[in-house]
């Protein structure tokens, strides 16, 4: 299943930036093997806000919630979940039904 996530980040005022910083840095790491694993597909920032959408996969709603309550900004995070479905006129439908025909000509 794929899943269009938001994720809305908030820092408590009080923390120290090397305790952000430690963090981010175990969520970059961490984004990078999700990556690799097939679970984090794309991801676009919300330009001047701590605020990302990401394109994500997971075999449905339990594993996505799992992976993403990993993620070590989760008690900072404020995050919207949309599981998505095809549609039948999605172009990358279309063009893989196209490609599939033509192997089987």
């Amino acid at each position: 299943m794929e899943f269009l996530i938001n994720i809305n980040i908030t820092w408590p005022s009080d923390m120290a930036s090397e305790e952000i910083e430690r963090i981010s840095q175990k969520e970059r790491h961490l984004a990078a093997q999700l990556a690799e694993s097939g679970h984090l597909v794309r991801m676009w920032r919300v330009p001047g806000r701590r605020e990302n959408w990401g394109l994500w996969r997971a075999a449905d709603a339990t594993e996505i919630h799992d992976v993403i309550s990993r993620l070590p900004v989760w008690p900072y995070m404020q995050v919207k979940v949309i599981s998505l479905a095809e549609h039948p006129v999605d172009p990358r439908r279309a063009e893989a039904a196209s490609q599939a025909s033509r192997r089987e000509a």
